[in-house]
């Protein structure tokens, strides 16, 4: 058997790497792990017990403070010294001091005057602060944003 020494015929060899069928095996993958993901993470299935005397579980209503523009303080609707805050808020709350306290700032208000009812009720172990916001601006009772005390404090931002 002769080879041709030159390569003129029809057939040259090629130096390109062939990547359909590393493509097909890939989507073959592909749609074995799309099928067998949610397969994956459904669970262990159990048998619960059904209970007969459980009752739901009451989510019980914030404290609302309010600092007014003027600096007033309120407690729901009522108004109230800064010197009685505290006890007030206390009483709010039933003595439950991992109740949450809904602080509402008004937008004209003096951001110091703020943080100084977030600070004094903190102090006081009164934790678990949410700053109301409204959405986009509106009036009203819109709660758009909430933020814990110490984010709200380490953030600038009133």
């Amino acid at each position: 058997m002769a080879f041709a020494s030159n390569s003129g015929g029809p057939y040259r060899p090629s130096a390109d790497i062939n990547v359909t069928p590393l493509i097909d095996v890939m989507l073959v993958l592909l749609i074995v792990f799309m099928v067998t993901a949610p397969l994956l993470t459904t669970g262990m299935k159990v048998n619960l017990p059904q209970a007969q005397v459980a009752k739901p579980v009451d989510p019980k209503e914030p404290a609302v403070v309010a600092v007014t523009k003027d600096g007033k303080l309120f407690i729901g609707k009522d108004e109230i010294e800064a010197d009685r805050l505290v006890p007030a808020v206390v009483a709010a709350i039933e003595n439950d001091l991992t109740r949450v306290i809904h602080l509402r700032g008004d937008k004209d208000a003096a951001y110091g005057d703020v943080i100084k009812v977030m600070d004094l009720l903190a102090k006081n172990g009164m934790t678990h602060i949410a700053i109301i916001t409204s959405k986009n601006g509106a009036q009203g009772g819109a709660n758009a944003g909430r933020a814990s005390a110490s984010a709200a404090a380490g953030s600038g931002e009133p």
